[in-house]
């Protein structure tokens, strides 16, 4: 399960699949600096990412 204290490359890293969610929310930067060292919550929150229903759909994602 995804939470919001997880690092963004961490779920990435070991969900793949998710990737395609990150890009539907914006966030195209991956591969960027901040993405290494943010958490989830911080990449929502500086993005203006509704981060609930963020995690359901990245949640969802790893169920299929």
């Amino acid at each position: 399960m995804i939470t919001k204290d997880m690092g963004i490359i961490e779920i990435v890293n070991k969900y793949p699949v998710t990737a395609d969610v990150f890009f539907k929310y914006g966030m195209h930067c991956l591969g960027c600096m901040a993405a290494r060292f943010e958490t989830l919550e911080q990449g929502a929150l500086a993005h203006g990412i509704d981060l609930e229903a963020m995690l359901k759909d990245l949640n969802d994602a790893i169920k299929k």
